[in-house]
């Protein structure tokens, strides 16, 4: 039966307790990770959110009664202990913040009984993760759990703490707002007021912010809760938290240089890690043509390199006639790695293929120079080496080639460097690159829609100098826009944005939208517009992302309190589910159920 806690009053969390508290009187409270009985002593370890604390209790200390309560103690049991803190008795446990002190307990009380957990509660738990999101109350109790929540915690209270050093204000926007479809799918909420018309949860208050910037607030931020309707991977879920910021009067170097400060305190205050300024920059296109990726790894090598001058005439139709459609051939050097089995090449060929290749040609210099290949048969000798000397191949490497389309190539060598860094164990999570990605096309081309779309949203500012070519030569266009990355992770993006309405009025019709239409889905911004609007920029971070990375994780559901699983369903309180069917007429909505149709 559960025992009161009048009359008590922690004084100390478990790690609190150190070696100067020796001789002193505490009390502490927390969970017990595991009880050992020994015959005439108990030994229980204690836990709460700072780590764990060696209790011990003997009758001559507690008395028989107390005693007898001691060795009813399990795993989860919540406690209250009163005792003397001594110089641990037994072996020194260096493992632990408290690793060279006990308490011996004179009191204590059960707060609360515990079941047998469906898991342990332990660190890197093996279990499988459906279990555990299923019992996320008990996975939260998790010591490395815990310690990933904390160190978010300690992240949000520094951006704050810095951003408003810097002058910036934070202010809320709007979670009920107009849907506006471009970009991925919208949340929408039915209107009870309003029968047949919804509300959208916002995919990022970027609208909002800008109109904070007409308004005079000069500088905003926010840590934003965002919502999208899109596929999950290991670094996306349904909802999730935006470190959100505009500045007015401003252009790229400035957002720049207030964000690599930021990073550096970041980094600095809670890893302990220097993060030396000015971060790296590189154009986008550098960034594809160097690693194929707008979020490039650079922890490593292996970069591409453009060897289609010196196989666009070869007698190899592959490689020559990617060149002649206007594409191009690109290779990456895996130094050392000459060896590598045939069977290991094949799933290589097999990854590729996953990607849009049709195929993946190599070349291995052996340790003596010969050369085993799947295509030198169809150049010169001098074909080969110049291909050789243009990857830096040396003895032992293997040359890998996809030749195709441009965007193709990228993808395939791009994806294909990270999956041979993972095989390899190239990549060391103890090192932070990071890396700014500017000059963004201002235009990607959507097959699905017939059209150009903005690649980052229709309120980029295009580069001053390519402002002629808006609306004549729109796939040329760059944009003011830059991403900050870390260890091939974008972990935040941001853009200069449009201020002139002239230019605002071309950026929507180079996107097929007519001036109906663009006042239909963004009247009231541009109708602000109208008012005087600053120059203005801004960028937002995933702060998951950011603390995933921070904490060495490998997914966000690991510093997410309850995240979602891959099909956007919450396993403990089985949302989404069914309503009411009072609800949905309240809402004026019908379910109408699918009917197949019969072959």
């Amino acid at each position: 039966m559960a025992e009161s806690m009048k009359g008590l009053h922690r004084t100390h969390r478990c790690t609190e307790v150190t070696e100067e508290c020796i001789g002193k009187t505490v009390t502490v409270m927390g969970w017990v990770q595991k009880s050992r009985n020994k015959g005439g002593i108990i030994f229980v370890d204690l836990r709460d959110r700072s780590g764990i604390l060696q209790i011990i209790f003997e009758e001559n200390d507690i008395g028989a009664e107390g005693f007898i309560k001691a060795s009813k103690l399990h795993s989860e049991f919540v406690i209250a202990v009163v005792g003397r803190v001594e110089v641990r008795s037994g072996a020194v446990n260096e493992n632990l913040a408290t690793g060279r002190i006990e308490i011996r307990a004179n009191e204590l009380r059960i707060l609360s009984e515990a079941q047998t957990p469906p898991f342990p509660v332990e660190e890197e738990s093996k279990t499988k993760e459906e279990l555990r999101l299923k019992y996320r109350y008990l996975d939260l109790r998790r010591p490395d759990l815990q310690r990933n929540l904390m160190m978010r915690s300690k992240v949000a209270t520094l951006t704050r703490q810095f951003l408003s050093d810097e002058g910036f204000l934070e202010i809320e926007t709007p979670m009920l707002c107009k849907s506006t479809p471009e970009g991925a799918r919208d949340y929408l909420v039915p209107s009870r007021v309003h029968p047949g018309n919804f509300y959208a949860l916002p995919q990022s208050p970027q609208i909002f912010k800008q109109l904070l910037m007409c308004s005079g607030y000069d500088r905003y931020f926010q840590l934003a809760k965002c919502f999208r309707d899109e596929d999950l991977r290991a670094d996306r879920q349904p909802e999730f938290t935006q470190i959100d910021m505009e500045l007015s009067f401003v252009d790229v170097d400035d957002v720049i240089d207030v964000n690599e400060r930021l990073l550096q305190k970041l980094f600095r205050e809670v890893l302990g890690v220097e993060v030396k300024l000015p971060i790296q920059r590189m154009t986008w296109q550098e960034a594809m043509d160097r690693y194929g990726s707008d979020k490039p790894d650079t922890r490593f090598g292996m970069e591409l390199k453009d060897v289609s001058g010196i196989v666009k005439e070869s007698g190899f139709s592959v490689f020559s006639g990617a060149v002649a459609a206007g594409g191009s051939v690109r290779g990456i050097n895996v130094k050392g790695q000459a060896g590598m089995p045939r069977k290991k090449i094949d799933a290589l060929v097999e990854f590729a293929k996953g990607f849009g290749a049709k195929g993946l040609a190599y070349l291995a210099i052996a340790a003596d120079g010969t050369k085993k290949s799947s295509f030198a048969k169809f150049l010169t000798d001098v074909e080969v080496d110049e291909l050789c000397q243009a990857m830096g191949g040396e003895a032992g490497d293997l040359l890998l080639f996809a030749a195709d389309k441009d965007k193709v190539v990228y993808d395939v060598l791009g994806n294909l460097r990270l999956e041979l860094a993972k095989n390899l164990e190239l990549l060391d999570k103890n090192q932070y690159n990071f890396l700014w990605v500017t000059q963004f096309p201002l235009f990607e081309y959507s097959e699905e829609e017939g059209r150009f779309v903005a690649m980052h949203h229709p309120f980029t500012m295009p580069m001053e100098e390519d402002l002629p070519m808006l609306l004549t030569e729109p796939s040329k266009v760059r944009a003011k826009a830059y991403d900050i990355v870390l260890n091939g992770t974008e972990i935040g993006g941001g853009s200069v944005r449009i201020y002139q309405s002239d230019v605002q009025e071309q950026m929507f019709e180079a996107l097929g939208f007519t001036k109906e239409d663009a006042y239909a889905r963004f009247g009231f911004l541009l109708n602000a517009f109208k008012y005087g609007v600053p120059p203005h920029a801004g960028l937002a971070y995933g702060l998951d992302r950011l603390v995933m990375l921070m904490a060495k994780e490998d997914s966000i559901r690991d510093v997410i309190a309850f995240p979602k699983v891959k099909d956007a369903s919450c396993l403990m309180t089985e949302a989404p589910n069914l309503v009411d069917e009072g609800q949905l007429t309240e809402l004026s909505i019908a379910l109408v159920k699918e009917v197949e149709e019969q072959p």
